[in-house]
């Protein structure tokens, strides 16, 4: 790693939705970011489309400090399995309090909800989960890009582009407000 570079974290599981996945990983290489990718059991794991996905971290490996940013890929089948995962939760939570950004789209609004960090704040997410994002206390948002005490939120893949472009404007943000 080259002193000062950014670094973001993808956390992901098996039946993520491809798209949500790919799009980030080069993206924010594109952004001069290493990338890591982490996989419960640091398995290869294939997408709900068949995107072979091969990890660079396994879970209990992460540490909060060692990255700028954290995005959550979604993908229904995928959290469903991954928003049971104590370690992964707790990570999530730690990263928000640690007053990091983490970026959210479509069913992963789910692992912040199971995260506790969503009450009180506007959060958008697969249309589906409306009701489980209000239940939990946040305001539901349907728009491209929804962004909320460094939590940026995106229901949907089509909107991957403003999606990314506000996550990479909100690292830069936060970067300096930490400086």
């Amino acid at each position: 790693m080259m002193p000062n570079q950014k670094r973001a974290l993808i956390i992901t599981g098996k039946l993520v939705q491809d798209h949500e996945f790919v799009y980030p990983y080069y993206r924010l290489q594109e952004a001069g970011y290493e990338v890591d990718v982490a996989v419960r059991g640091r398995e290869t794991v294939l997408g709900s489309i068949g995107v072979k996905i091969v990890p660079t971290k396994d879970i209990p490996e992460l540490k909060v400090a060692d990255y700028d940013v954290l995005v959550l890929p979604g993908g229904a089948k995928a959290m469903e399995y991954m928003r049971q995962d104590r370690e992964i939760i707790d990570f999530i939570a730690n990263f928000h309090a640690a007053k990091k950004v983490i970026a959210a789209i479509c069913h992963a609004s789910q692992m912040l909800i199971s995260a506790r960090i969503v009450k009180g704040k506007k959060l958008s997410g697969y249309y589906s989960i409306k009701d489980d994002i209000e239940n939990a206390g946040a305001t539901y948002v349907d728009a491209p890009s929804v962004t909320d005490d460094r939590i940026v939120s995106c229901p949907h893949y089509k909107h991957l582009g403003p999606w990314m472009k506000e996550v990479l404007e909100q690292v830069e943000r936060n970067s300096h407000a930490r400086a």
